[in-house]
């Protein structure tokens, strides 16, 4: 009996510490917080251990990490609420739009917000030697595809769609990971694949006798960039310098992603998200070293659009005081989350059909596809 009070008055006063804020400065943190993450030794896992080292130092704050090597991993936490921060990728995208994994009844479009995200780079790595020179020119040439991948072949997708290509237009060379497709590249398996610049196979490939060639995306091809936004609105164009094959005197027009983004749902509190973010600032010259790209933590670049997810509230509150956001941000805000919306109805709607026709748990699925495809496209 002792135990079992011992026990909950120890629950009780974590709860409770946990619920005070540590202050320093003007941002106002909880004594604790749980985040997930990518797994163990990715990029993500260390960006958001640098910054909870930050936090810690300047505000006391313990953060406590959740690695996870899938995206439900990832999202289920924070939808049952066992995290109040997620560190995600595409997922972020994937999930409101009820696609891959989140296509399941048990899921459906998660209303979820972003409140930062580092922004990173993407593009067609080409075998120099190949004589492709544009996008277009891949069309019947050996394109790498990763199975069991969605969030590398979505941007392999919409790079083809910059030309007006999709994947029947291309030969696809079906690989098992993404490694195994920049290797594949390497051993002139394929004559392109899809990949971060900075990807170390990739520097591989530029020493090699086949040698490293970008495929630009002309960021003055308005009908290039709206195919691309066709196929996800997260995209924007970027001129790299950093990676295998480009430099500041050598820079690649390919694309600009998010990762990871710190996401929460669309009811986390604002005023939470508004201390988040601003902390996320305040200690920006205490983590901003620890890796190669941290630095790109800076808001000026984390805090604006596009993402994969609305931006929340509080950030927005936040981004304004400081004076970054603007309206075109907004503008891409408002559209994205009429976006989202239009999804969500036409998840309800399409739930409502299922059952009037008895479709069978086991086709739900399919029935999800056909029915998306034709209410959001």
């Amino acid at each position: 009996m002792l135990t079992k009070f011992t026990a909950a008055l120890t629950a009780a006063t974590l709860a409770l510490s946990a619920a005070l804020p540590a202050t320093a400065g003007e941002a106002e943190l909880p004594r604790s917080m749980l985040w997930s993450t990518y797994d163990v030794g990715s990029s993500g896992y260390v960006e958001a251990s640098a910054i909870a080292d930050a936090f810690a130092k300047e505000y006391g704050t313990r953060v406590r990490i959740m690695p996870s090597g899938t995206s439900i991993g990832r999202l289920l936490p924070l939808k049952t609420g066992r995290v109040q921060y997620g560190w995600l990728a595409n997922e972020l995208y994937f999930a409101t739009e009820a696609l891959y994994d989140f296509s399941a009844q048990e899921w459906g479009p998660q209303d979820l917000r972003t409140i930062a995200g580092r922004p990173s780079t993407f593009g067609m790595a080409i075998a120099a030697d190949s004589g492709v020179k544009t996008i277009a020119d891949l069309k019947g040439r050996k394109v790498a595809r990763v199975k069991a991948n969605p969030s590398i072949n979505i941007k392999v997708e919409a790079i083809l769609a910059f030309a007006g290509l999709t994947w029947d237009d291309v030969e696809v060379v079906e690989m098992p990971s993404y490694g195994a497709s920049l290797k594949a590249l390497v051993d002139g398996q394929v004559v392109a694949a899809g990949s971060t610049p900075t990807a170390a196979t990739l520097y591989e490939l530029e020493s090699s006798p086949h040698g490293i060639y970008w495929a630009p995306l002309d960021k003055d091809n308005a009908a290039g960039w709206d195919a691309v936004a066709n196929v996800a609105t997260f995209f924007a164009p970027i001129k790299a310098t950093k990676g295998a094959g480009m430099s500041a005197e050598n820079p690649a027009d390919i694309i600009g992603v998010r990762y990871p983004m710190i996401a929460v749902y669309a009811d986390a509190s604002e005023d939470e998200v508004y201390n988040l973010i601003k902390a996320l600032n305040e200690t920006y010259g205490i983590y901003k070293g620890a890796t190669a790209v941290t630095g790109d933590w800076a808001l000026e670049k984390a805090g604006r659009t596009p993402s994969d997810a609305p931006f929340h509230p509080g950030a927005i509150r936040y981004l304004t005081e400081i004076g970054l956001w603007t309206e075109q941000d907004q503008a891409w805000n408002d559209a994205r989350l009429a976006r989202l919306k239009k999804v969500q109805a036409a998840w309800d709607a399409a739930t409502e059909e299922a059952l009037d026709k008895n479709i069978p748990g086991k086709q739900w699925a399919a029935f999800w596809e056909e029915y998306r495809a034709k209410a959001l496209n």
